[in-house]
């Protein structure tokens, strides 16, 4: 089972390598990817500063073991005791803070990733309460100080979302909000409800790392373009130019398309930065899948089809089903304020984790 220890020594690894790179002149001439060894290493530095730290603990701990094991000294000896217990209490904390920093996985230092809220079972209703989402994302963003972008979106005429699709920005991004993925159950009395009846309706959410350009390269003869006209609800046409982009990959037959823009190179970009989060993320589903056995969490799975939530309006409850968290506040998460609940997911995933620190 490849333990948090190991985790944490390919990260600072990578960290290293990365410092390297960007000493590095061929690196320092090339713009894109200067740019993006130094995001990844700016998203790597707080943890491997810290495990550097915490490497510097335990050698110093078992610098303590060994006076104590070979001094004749009892002063010598107390004092080495001491200083060993004092040294195990700072590694505990600082173990604590790289439980934090690495609960999600190997890709939780990410400082961007991409969501998709999609309508499910409940029509109308179904998009509004996808829209409900992501006004909550959108607001808890602002709240955390994350940069949250629009790349496509589906709206209805009654102004909820068939589909959106969403890039954020910002530190620990990934890690947080990779716990939103997967089913997204309401229960309320619609808008549309004229008798007050409480009906149930459904949206997905799916969270994928955004990579770095340089971790998928993409050549122009790995997709298929095509250049359509955008349409609004009801079959409004956006704009009357082709501007809007679909993109087919030949080898995993992914397709993805953006017409959020009036600009046709502005929604092939868009479009290109969905196209390689998601062959990232079929590449990181096949990993974990064959690591499947050694995952002690799954409430990070991302798995769309498992249902992880339910919101109660009438009884202003949320709960969530991975971990029996229920919350009587759900007027306050629905208006952004999602940190309780993120705050839970990360600590039972901590606990799940807290063994393998190793002792000296």
């Amino acid at each position: 089972m490849t333990s948090i220890r190991d985790t944490l020594d390919e990260k600072l690894k990578r960290f290293l390598d990365l410092e390297r790179q960007m000493s590095d002149p061929a690196v320092q001439s090339d713009g894109t990817l200067m740019s993006a060894v130094a995001r990844e290493h700016g998203g790597l530095a707080k943890m491997a500063n810290k495990f550097r730290t915490f490497k510097k603990l335990t050698d110093e701990i078992r610098g303590c073991k060994e006076i104590i094991e070979e001094t004749d000294d009892p002063d010598e000896r107390e004092m080495a005791e001491e200083e060993a217990d004092s040294l195990r209490k700072k590694r505990e904390a600082l173990w604590d803070e790289l439980l934090t920093m690495t609960v999600g996985g190997e890709d939780s230092h990410r400082t961007r990733c991409v969501m998709e809220i999609r309508s499910g079972t409940g029509g109308d209703e179904a998009a509004l309460f996808a829209r409900d989402l992501f006004e909550m994302y959108r607001k808890h963003a602002e709240r955390v100080g994350w940069k949250t972008e629009i790349l496509d979106s589906s709206a209805t005429e009654l102004g909820g979302f068939k589909e959106i699709t969403l890039a954020f920005e910002g530190e620990s991004v990934f890690r947080d909000l990779q716990y939103e993925s997967g089913g997204h159950r309401v229960q309320r009395v619609p808008e549309t409800e004229t008798q007050g009846r409480v009906h149930t309706s459904a949206a997905t959410v799916a969270v994928m790392p955004e990579p770095e350009d340089v971790e998928v390269t993409l050549k122009t003869e790995d997709y298929r373009i095509d250049k359509f006209c955008a349409s609004g609800p009801g079959g409004q046409h956006v704009n009357k130019t082709e501007s809007a982009i679909r993109l087919t990959h030949h080898d995993t037959g992914i397709v993805v398309q953006c017409q959020d823009e009036k600009s046709q190179h502005k929604n092939l970009a868009k479009a290109l930065r969905v196209l390689k989060t998601r062959i990232y993320e079929q590449k990181r589903e096949e990993e974990l899948a064959r690591r499947a056995d050694t995952r002690k969490s799954l409430i990070g799975s991302g798995d769309r089809s498992q249902r992880i939530r339910t919101y109660n309006f009438p009884q202003n409850r949320l709960s969530d089903h991975r971990i029996n968290l229920t919350l009587y506040k759900l007027d306050q998460i629905i208006a952004g304020d999602l940190q309780p609940v993120t705050d839970a997911m990360i600590e039972y995933d901590r606990d799940q984790l807290r063994g393998d620190m190793g002792e000296v």
